[in-house]
């Protein structure tokens, strides 16, 4: 590859002022947001004569609310810190077998590439590391506003207790966005110090980031997972729907530790999550970026960073739209707060456009010099327009995706009434119809999905691709505000009723959080959407890699990978049947947990009689809960991530490159309907028991506490871990095995030319 020409130097500046701008200017202003929330006083409105947690009498319910702040806070910070010990432990041991496998699988004549190893290793883990920080900030914040949103919600009108939820979303969002642009751009450069104009092997190098934010994400999606749906299944098995009390009653035992999973699985797993969806990708783009922009073009490095510079550009269309729900639009009505969470997505979206347009306009040239795309099937020119529409399309269709997830998630619509109206008839009737009614909410998206890969892949072959993934990215800081919004919600009840404030206050947090579950199942939407293009690309970018590598060498199939062998073919059906196996490995580990937290609950019930009292007098023991959600997490985390990652290794290994290509097919359609249908048919669930809650007793659907209410706890405690756990995880399945088949590519080839330690 030749270096970048003078004439580059200019746009070269533009786009890393503009990338360091927008990861500056995401910081601050998650910073800003985070001071907003910080001068709410720790101080509520009403006093209450009521036991707490000390089992001392409080005349001040300050002290209660602050007593359960404390308790919430120190369940997910010890969590945490377990979680990432065992995260810390993977991350030198995986980093140890990635340096040696790949400094062996790169080779030459002149011996191992300890440098090609060693850079990998450094950004596998910068990546994790960054995902780590994610999560973990993520939790301090949203745990920091769950209290100061239940305090808002004591004040008059809807606008404050919004408005601090949606920024406690914000400080997320943003900070999240912009340490993970700018760690991306750091290490970028040291990369970039070492090999200079050799792009195509700094950016193998560069795909280290995206799979250690994807491994993080896998442990933290599943163990915070696992965390928190033990805990709510088991306080709504024996408090619900046994004792009939009512969700996160102080009296029950469970109740700390579905509050502390809230944070450590809906926040911290889930910021995880989408900074590696963020991080892979942009590799994938890059990867495929530079093994096909012709880089004697002029502006060729424009074209590389080009995808990055979507992503900055996103940072401030989500700023300026920021305000739209807080100062332009404020919520005043229950009605409104539905409608500014959606106008958040509509508005970036389509603002986003015309700014993909200029900045494709800016730094993509057209006329004789237009960059050129050597693609896998035919070579193209990268035109502005053309840039804009595969970036457009993705954009696009991930708003589709999103109002047709929430078509089906939400009481407003047909769908989950017609779910709700099946409890009449017991909990048969309502899994039944829940289930249906995923399986067919996968439809559409996959037609969506379908149009928005053929169009980019025939503008812009892989690359286009890629650019589709990152458009439905591109909007990811106000998609991360809105889906932290949720848990905080959901939080800030937990805390109201547990410090036994005014029925009014619980009623407006529950108002809140039901406009935040069909607005995260929107979010679920969009990443599951995005991971199905960013896997595609990823495998895209591994066929390439093989077909590089395979061109001087006889291959016994002949050049690259031929999706007609008879292995590929075996393999297509094994990679189908992995995200099964995940999804089986996920609930049942729910499961298990589940029942140790149920006999747990039911002991303390048995054994304090008075714990059911109006008033009790004795206290429940919440660090039993809380440590059984703890250690069943952790446990069970490890199994699920193992299989994930070590199965494209493996299949490599000892089957060849044609094996792990039909592993990787067969998993990418697999996990995309089985995640679409497991996260709709739980957010169904969801809000089918929240819609019969909002009935009055006199209604056909009876209201809380009846047995069309009981049927209805019954689905949602079955759809917890379809979308909270197994559903949203398997978009990490698909994307994290590509991704690593991405990184040990070369040590695939390695292994006997591609055929295995079998030769198959």
């Amino acid at each position: 590859m030749t270096p970048c020409s003078a004439s580059d130097l200019i746009p070269l500046a533009t786009v890393d002022v503009l990338i360091c701008a927008a990861a500056a200017v995401a910081l601050v202003w998650g910073l800003i947001q985070f001071y907003v929330i910080s001068t709410i006083p720790l101080r509520s409105n009403g006093d209450s004569a009521t036991t707490s947690l000390t089992g001392a009498s409080k005349g001040d319910t300050s002290e209660k609310l602050t007593e359960i702040y404390t308790a919430i806070y120190e369940g997910a910070e010890s969590f945490l810190q377990a979680e990432y010990r065992i995260c810390g432990l993977f991350v030198a041991g995986f980093g140890a077998l990635i340096f040696f496998l790949i400094s062996w699988g790169t080779k030459t004549s002149d011996g191992w590439d300890f440098t090609r190893g060693g850079y990998t290793t450094l950004s596998f883990i910068l990546g994790a590391v960054t995902s780590m920080i994610s999560g973990y900030l993520g939790m301090k914040v949203a745990v920091y506003s769950n209290v100061r949103t239940t305090i808002s919600a004591q004040k008059a009108g809807w606008t404050a207790c919004f408005n601090t939820a949606f920024r406690a979303g914000a400080v997320m969002g943003f900070v999240l966005c912009g340490l993970g642009l700018i760690v991306l751009f750091i290490t970028l450069n040291i990369i970039k110090g070492e090999y200079g104009d050799d792009w195509e092997t700094m950016c193998d190098c560069i795909t280290g980031y995206g799979l250690g934010g994807s491994c993080i994400a896998m442990f933290g999606r599943v163990g915070g997972g696992i965390y928190t749906k033990a805990a709510d299944v088991g306080a709504d098995l024996v408090g619900k729907v046994v004792h009939g009390i009512p969700e996160d009653d102080p009296r029950n035992p469970a109740t700390i530790a579905d509050n502390v999973g809230d944070n450590v699985g809906d926040v911290a797993g889930m910021g995880s999550d989408l900074f590696g969806s963020f991080a892979e990708a942009t590799c994938a783009a890059l990867v495929i970026g530079s093994g096909a922009i012709d880089s004697s073009s002029d502006g060729a490095w424009d074209a590389l960073l080009f995808p990055v510079a979507v992503s900055a550009v996103g940072i401030f269309v989500c700023l300026i739209c920021s305000f739209i729900a807080t100062d332009i639009m404020p919520v005043k009505k229950e009605t409104d707060v539905e409608l500014a969470l959606k106008t958040q997505l509509i508005s970036t979206t389509l603002i986003m456009l015309p700014a993909v347009y200029i900045i494709a306009t800016v730094l993509l040239p057209d006329g004789n010099d237009t960059v050129k795309i050597i693609g896998v099937a035919v070579t193209h020119d990268v035109k502005p327009w053309s840039a804009f529409v595969c970036v457009g399309a993705g954009a696009v269709g991930g708003l589709i995706i999103g109002l047709i997830t929430e078509y089906y998630t939400s009481h407003s619509y047909a769908p989950v009434r017609e779910v709700a109206d099946s409890c009449k008839t017991g909990a048969a009737t309502n899994m039944i119809y829940g289930i249906a009614l995923g399986y067919k909410s996968a439809v559409i998206p996959v037609i969506v999905l379908s149009g928005v890969i053929y169009a980019s892949f025939s503008l812009l072959d892989l690359y286009g691709v890629s650019l589709a993934a990152i458009g439905m990215l591109s909007n990811l800081a106000t998609g991360l505000t809105i889906d932290v919004y949720g848990p905080v919600c959901d939080n800030a009840g937990g805390i109201a009723e547990m410090a036994e404030l005014e029925p009014g206050v619980r009623e407006k947090t529950d108002a809140l959080d039901a406009a935040g579950n069909t607005t995260a199942a929107i979010g679920k939407g969009f990443a599951i959407g995005s991971a199905a293009l960013v896997s595609l690309a990823l495998f895209g970018a591994f066929v390439i890699r093989i077909q590089t590598l395979s061109e001087n060498t006889v291959f016994p199939q002949g050049s690259g990978v031929n999706m007609l062998e008879p292995l590929t073919f075996a393999f297509l059906i094994i990679g189908g049947m992995i995200p099964f196996w995940f999804a089986a490995m996920t609930m049942k580990s729910v499961g298990l947990a589940a029942m140790e937290m149920v006999m747990e609950v039911s002991r303390q019930f048995d054994e304090k009689p008075h714990l059911l009292d109006e008033h009790p007098t004795e206290r429940p023991d919440y660090d039993a809960c809380i440590q059984i959600s703890t250690v069943a997490s952790l446990r069970e985390m490890i199994a699920p991530g193992a299989m994930v990652m070590f199965t494209p290794l493996l299949t490599g290994t000892f089957f060849g490159v044609q094996a792990v290509a039909g592993l990787l097919v067969g998993s990418l359609i697999a996990s995309v309907q089985l995640a679409i249908s497991m996260s709709n048919s739980g957010g169904a669930w969801d809000n089918a028991k929240k819609y019969i809650e909002r009935a009055s007793p006199e209604s056909d659907l009876k209201g809380k506490g009846s047995d069309v209410h009981k049927a209805a706890v019954v689905g949602d405690t079955v759809g917890d871990p379809f979308k909270d756990t197994s559903g949203p995880a398997l978009n990490i399945v698909m994307k994290l095995m590509a991704v690593l088949s991405l990184v040990f590519a070369d040590y695939f080839w390695q292994v006997n030319d591609g055929t295995g330690v079998f030769g198959v």
